[in-house]
């Protein structure tokens, strides 16, 4: 089941180190200060923790907007998930 909410960032791990594209981070600060978020990233729910596989642009442009919250898609999924998106 996938259920679509507002997650505070600093619960959200991200534990793969991600290469973004700068310009594009800035147009989505540009974007989102002028319309909101328009797309939820997707998180996997572990054991009430969550981690971030995707998104990586529109969650450090919300990020260096000084944002708490970012509007997630979440999925819950056991600890084997985790491990298969770690590997």
């Amino acid at each position: 089941m996938v259920r679509v909410q507002e997650i505070p960032l600093r619960k959200i791990h991200r534990p793969l180190p991600r290469q973004t594209d700068q310009a594009k981070v800035a147009a989505l600060m540009e974007s989102i200060q002028q319309m909101g978020q328009q797309e939820p990233i997707d998180v996997l729910e572990v054991d009430g923790e969550y981690y971030g596989f995707s998104g990586c642009h529109r969650f450090e442009a919300c990020q260096r907007l000084g944002q708490e919250t970012i509007f997630c898609r979440i999925r819950r999924a056991p600890r084997s998930v985790l491990r298969m998106h770690l590997a």
